[in-house]
C-alpha cells in the first residue's frame, strides 16, 4: 500500500481535479491517500490501465479503490486478447492453439464470428475473449502502440516491441506441375525474385518467359523475402494472399514464385541449392536450425506494457508441448528440439570436404570427425544479427529454451558442446578465433538465462573456425549459413578432445 500511495505522489503536481479531457474512473489508494483520474483502457483482474493527459499508466488493483461510470466488475472481467498480424499463419495457427490452451487450463471454449470466448465451466462467467485480425505490419503496429491489440503475429522482429517465438516455417520456391526444372540455385533465385531474369533459358529451364508470382509488398512474409534479397521482389503477377499465389502458380506452367511451404497447395516445391550445387533442404531440423537458409521463424510481438493475465498465461502455454503439437498438426514447424545423430548426415561430412578451404588441414579434419562420432546433434543453433555479437531473436529463444531444459534436469548423463563455426573470409586462424568468441557468447547467455546451474551442467566450448561449412562462401547469404554455434550432445564417458592451444 504505501508502494501505491508513493507512486501516486509522484504524480501528484502533475494531476489537477477537473482534467478537461473526458474522466470515468477514479482511482483511489486505499490508505485514503491521493487519487488518479483518466479514462480505463483495461482491467485484467489484476491491474488497471487508464489514459491520462500524461500519457498511459499501470496501477496495481490491490492498492486502490475504484470510483466512476468506467470501473469495471472486479469479480469477473472479460478479457480482451486481440491478436493482429499476418493473415496466412495466423488464420491457421491461432484458433486451434486458443482451444488447446482452453483445455489446459479446464475452462469451456466457444467460437462465433471469429472470437473465441474462454468460459469458467463451474460458473458459467466469461473469463477471456481471443480474436484474430488478418492486418499488415503497419496497421498491426499502430494497433499494438494506441492498445487495440495485445499481440502482433508477425514474421519478423521489431526493437520497440517484445518478442516471443511462436513457431517456424520454410519459404519455398515454386513453380507449375508440369514445369520441367527440378532445381534452383540460391544465386538464382535472387536474380530471378529481383528481375533480373525475364526467361526460363537465363537459369538452366526451357526457352519460355519466366513470369513471376507475388505478394502485396506490404505483407510481412514478402517483407521477410524482400530482407533476405536486399532489394524488393519485382513481381509482375500480385496476389492477396499464399492460397491465391499458390492456386495461380500451379495454374501458369511457366510461374515462378517463393511461398511458405504450409501453404504451398498444388504448386511443386523445387529443391533449392547453394551456389555451388549443395541442396538446401527444408527438412525440420534444418528448419529449426536454420540451416536451411529461407526458414522463416514467426514470432508474436508484444507491447512495452503489462498484458492481462490471460494473455501472459497464453505466451506461457505457447512453450509446452501441447501448443507444439497444435503447431506441427496444422504444417508448421514447431519449436521442441530435435536430435539427429551426427553420423547419419553424410551431405555435411561431404561439403566438409569438398568446401574445405585451403587452409583447413586433415589435421583439421580428422579432428572435427573425431569429436562427431558417437555425437548427436540438437536443433537448437545460435546465429548472430548480421554484423555483430548479438544474438539475434530466434537464437534468443533457443537459449531460453535450452535453459529450460537445463534446469528441469534435461540432458543428464551427456557431455554438451557448443561448436563455433565461422564462413571461410580471412585467415583461417583468425576465424578459429572468432568461431570460438561466437560459441563463448553463447554459453555467457546461457548462464544469464539459467543462473542456478552448476558449472557441470554447462555445455563445454570447442571452435572449430571454418572446417564444416554448410553452404558456399559465394554468397551472403552462404555465409551467414556458416557462421553458426551448434549443440551436439555425446555420452558423458566419451571424451572430448582437448582444445587447439591459442
Amino acid at each position: 500500500m504505501q508502494g501505491v500511495s508513493c507512486w501516486l505522489a509522484a504524480f501528484a503536481a502533475c494531476v489537477l481535479a477537473g482534467m478537461a479531457v473526458a474522466q470515468d474512473v477514479t482511482l483511489t489508494a486505499r490508505d485514503g491517500g491521493l487519487s488518479l483520474t483518466g479514462t480505463l483502457q483495461g482491467w485484467d483482474g489484476e491491474f488497471y490501465r487508464i489514459e491520462t493527459e500524461y500519457g498511459p499508466l499501470t496501477v496495481d488493483g490491490q492498492g486502490v479503490i475504484c470510483d466512476g461510470p468506467g470501473c469495471p466488475d472486479l469479480m469477473a472481467p472479460r478479457i480482451p486478447v486481440r491478436i493482429v498480424g499476418e493473415g496466412d499463419p495466423g488464420r491457421s495457427l491461432i484458433p486451434p492453439l486458443v482451444a488447446a490452451f482452453a483445455d489446459a487450463r479446464g475452462l469451456d471454449h466457444s467460437l462465433t464470428e471469429g472470437i473465441a470466448t474462454l468460459t469458467d465451466p463451474a460458473t458459467g462467467q466469461t473469463l477471456a475473449e481471443f480474436s484474430f485480425q488478418p492486418m499488415d505490419q503497419d496497421a498491426a503496429r499502430a494497433a499494438l502502440i494506441v492498445g487495440r491489440a495485445e499481440m502482433i503475429l508477425s514474421a519478423g522482429t521489431e526493437p520497440d516491441f517484445g518478442s516471443r517465438p511462436l513457431a517456424l516455417d520454410a519459404l519455398v520456391p515454386v513453380v507449375a506441375a508440369d514445369n520441367p526444372v527440378a532445381q534452383i540455385s540460391s544465386a538464382d533465385l535472387a536474380r530471378a525474385l529481383s528481375g533480373e531474369v525475364a526467361n526460363w533459358s537465363e537459369i538452366g529451364g526451357p526457352n519460355m518467359p519466366l513470369v513471376l508470382h507475388g505478394l502485396p509488398v506490404n505483407n510481412g512474409l514478402q517483407r521477410a523475402l524482400s530482407g533476405r534479397l536486399g532489394r524488393d521482389v519485382a513481381a509482375t503477377e500480385i496476389h492477396p494472399d499464399f492460397a491465391t499465389l499458390a492456386d495461380a502458380v500451379a495454374r501458369d506452367p511457366w510461374a515462378l514464385a517463393v511461398t511458405a511451404r504450409a501453404v504451398a497447395g498444388k504448386a511443386r516445391v523445387i529443391t533449392l541449392t547453394d551456389s555451388c550445387g549443395f541442396p538446401l533442404l527444408p527438412g525440420t531440423l534444418a528448419v529449426k536450425a536454420e540451416d536451411y537458409p529461407l526458414s522463416l521463424p514467426l514470432h508474436l510481438l508484444t507491447p512495452r506494457r503489462r498484458l492481462p493475465l490471460m494473455a501472459r498465461e497464453f505466451l506461457e502455454f505457447l512453450t509446452l508441448p501441447q501448443a507444439q503439437q497444435v503447431i506441427a498438426a496444422q504444417g508448421y514447424v514447431d519449436r521442441d528440439p530435435e536430435r539427429q545423430p551426427m553420423t547419419t548426415d553424410g551431405l555435411r561430412l561431404i561439403n566438409a570436404i569438398q568446401g574445405a578451404g585451403e587452409e583447413t588441414t586433415l589435421a583439421d579434419l580428422k579432428r572435427l570427425v573425431d569429436v562427431m562420432d558417437g555425437a548427436d546433434r540438437l536443433s537448437l543453433t545460435f546465429r548472430f544479427e548480421d554484423g555483430s555479437s548479438t544474438l539475434d531473436a530466434h537464437s534468443r529463444g533457443n537459449v531460453e529454451d535450452l535453459a529450460r531444459l537445463l534446469e528441469s534436469g534435461g540432458f543428464r548423463g551427456e557431455a554438451m558442446i557448443l561448436a563455433g563455426f565461422s564462413d571461410g573470409s580471412g585467415a583461417a586462424s583468425a576465424n578459429l578465433a572468432l568461431s570460438q568468441t561466437r560459441a563463448e557468447a553463447v554459453l555467457a547467455a546461457l548462464v544469464a538465462a539459467a543462473p542456478g546451474l552448476s558449472p557441470d551442467r554447462l555445455p563445454q566450448v570447442m571452435p572449430f573456425g571454418e572446417a564444416l561449412p554448410m553452404a558456399c562462401d559465394e554468397t551472403g547469404a552462404g555465409r551467414r549459413l556458416n557462421r553458426r554455434v551448434e549443440l551436439w550432445l555425446r555420452p558423458d564417458f566419451i571424451k572430448s578432445n582437448a582444445l587447439p592451444a591459442d
